[in-house]
Protein backbone atom coordinates (compact mmCIF):
# COMPACT_ATOMS: atom_id res chain seq x y z
CA UNK A 1 0.00 0.00 0.00
CA UNK A 2 0.98 3.59 -1.12
CA UNK A 3 0.44 6.43 2.04
CA UNK A 4 -0.61 9.29 -1.11
CA UNK A 5 -2.88 6.93 -2.56
CA UNK A 6 -6.38 7.12 -1.24
CA UNK A 7 -7.55 3.82 1.11
CA UNK A 8 -10.71 2.58 -0.03
CA UNK A 9 -12.33 0.15 2.22
CA UNK A 10 -14.93 -2.42 1.46
CA UNK A 11 -16.62 -4.06 4.24
CA UNK A 12 -17.04 -6.99 2.09
CA UNK A 13 -20.34 -8.56 4.69
CA UNK A 14 -22.48 -5.56 3.93
CA UNK A 15 -21.56 -4.94 0.21
CA UNK A 16 -22.24 -9.17 -0.47
CA UNK A 17 -25.21 -9.07 1.66
CA UNK A 18 -26.84 -6.10 -0.25
CA UNK A 19 -27.13 -8.05 -3.47
CA UNK A 20 -29.65 -10.91 -3.44
CA UNK A 21 -28.21 -13.10 -5.31
CA UNK A 22 -27.83 -16.51 -3.37
CA UNK A 23 -24.48 -15.47 -1.40
CA UNK A 24 -26.00 -16.81 2.01
CA UNK A 25 -25.65 -20.37 0.17
CA UNK A 26 -22.16 -19.98 0.17
CA UNK A 27 -20.82 -16.51 1.71
CA UNK A 28 -17.05 -17.71 0.85
CA UNK A 29 -17.30 -18.03 -2.94
CA UNK A 30 -19.59 -14.79 -2.76
CA UNK A 31 -16.86 -12.64 -1.21
CA UNK A 32 -14.65 -14.40 -3.97
CA UNK A 33 -16.66 -13.13 -6.59
CA UNK A 34 -17.24 -9.99 -4.88
CA UNK A 35 -12.84 -9.56 -4.60
CA UNK A 36 -12.24 -10.48 -8.13
CA UNK A 37 -15.05 -7.78 -9.37
CA UNK A 38 -13.04 -4.99 -7.23
CA UNK A 39 -9.69 -6.35 -8.76
CA UNK A 40 -9.57 -3.62 -11.81
CA UNK A 41 -10.50 -0.57 -9.81
CA UNK A 42 -6.98 -1.06 -8.12
CA UNK A 43 -6.10 0.43 -11.43
CA UNK A 44 -8.98 2.53 -12.68
CA UNK A 45 -10.21 4.18 -9.54
CA UNK A 46 -13.34 4.51 -7.65
CA UNK A 47 -16.02 6.46 -6.03
CA UNK A 48 -14.20 10.14 -7.73
CA UNK A 49 -11.00 8.80 -6.92
CA UNK A 50 -8.69 8.52 -10.31
CA UNK A 51 -6.59 5.23 -9.75
CA UNK A 52 -4.07 4.00 -8.85
CA UNK A 53 -6.12 3.23 -5.41
CA UNK A 54 -5.35 0.69 -2.66
CA UNK A 55 -8.11 -1.90 -2.33
CA UNK A 56 -9.09 -3.41 1.27
CA UNK A 57 -11.52 -6.15 1.33
CA UNK A 58 -12.73 -6.45 5.55
CA UNK A 59 -14.00 -9.82 5.32
CA UNK A 60 -15.34 -11.95 8.71
CA UNK A 61 -17.38 -15.16 9.54
CA UNK A 62 -17.69 -17.54 6.83
CA UNK A 63 -15.85 -15.30 3.98
CA UNK A 64 -12.45 -15.78 6.34
CA UNK A 65 -9.91 -17.20 4.68
CA UNK A 66 -10.60 -15.68 1.33
CA UNK A 67 -7.36 -15.14 0.04
CA UNK A 68 -6.35 -11.16 -1.14
CA UNK A 69 -5.27 -11.15 -5.00
CA UNK A 70 -3.08 -8.50 -7.12
CA UNK A 71 -4.82 -5.61 -6.15
CA UNK A 72 -7.52 -6.77 -3.99
CA UNK A 73 -5.58 -6.92 -0.40
CA UNK A 74 -8.03 -9.10 2.35
CA UNK A 75 -8.19 -8.19 5.97
CA UNK A 76 -9.84 -10.95 8.43
CA UNK A 77 -12.02 -9.49 11.30
CA UNK A 78 -11.16 -11.15 14.34
CA UNK A 79 -14.42 -9.91 15.71
CA UNK A 80 -16.96 -7.71 14.27
CA UNK A 81 -16.21 -6.53 10.57
CA UNK A 82 -17.32 -3.20 11.28
CA UNK A 83 -15.16 -2.65 14.58
CA UNK A 84 -12.02 -3.82 12.15
CA UNK A 85 -13.28 -1.32 9.31
CA UNK A 86 -12.83 1.34 12.04
CA UNK A 87 -9.33 0.29 13.59
CA UNK A 88 -8.31 0.30 9.16
CA UNK A 89 -9.59 4.05 8.55
CA UNK A 90 -8.04 5.12 12.53
CA UNK A 91 -5.04 3.69 11.61
CA UNK A 92 -4.64 4.88 7.94
CA UNK A 93 -2.44 8.01 7.87
CA UNK A 94 -4.34 9.23 4.76
CA UNK A 95 -7.71 9.54 2.83
CA UNK A 96 -10.24 6.57 3.39
CA UNK A 97 -13.12 5.75 1.56
CA UNK A 98 -15.55 3.53 2.97
CA UNK A 99 -17.54 1.20 0.85
CA UNK A 100 -20.41 -0.21 2.96
CA UNK A 101 -24.78 0.27 3.35
CA UNK A 102 -23.99 0.52 7.06
CA UNK A 103 -25.62 3.81 8.03
CA UNK A 104 -23.91 2.91 11.94
CA UNK A 105 -20.73 2.07 10.40
CA UNK A 106 -20.67 5.02 7.93
CA UNK A 107 -21.47 7.66 10.96
CA UNK A 108 -18.35 6.27 12.77
CA UNK A 109 -15.66 5.98 9.75
CA UNK A 110 -17.23 9.80 9.11
CA UNK A 111 -16.23 10.87 12.27
CA UNK A 112 -12.59 9.57 11.95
Amino acid sequence: MTVDRPLVVVDAANVVGSVPDGWWRDRFAATERLRDALAPFAESGVAGHRGPVDLLLVVEGAARGVPGIAGVRVVAAEAEGDDTVVDVVRAAGRHCVVVTADRRLRERVTRL
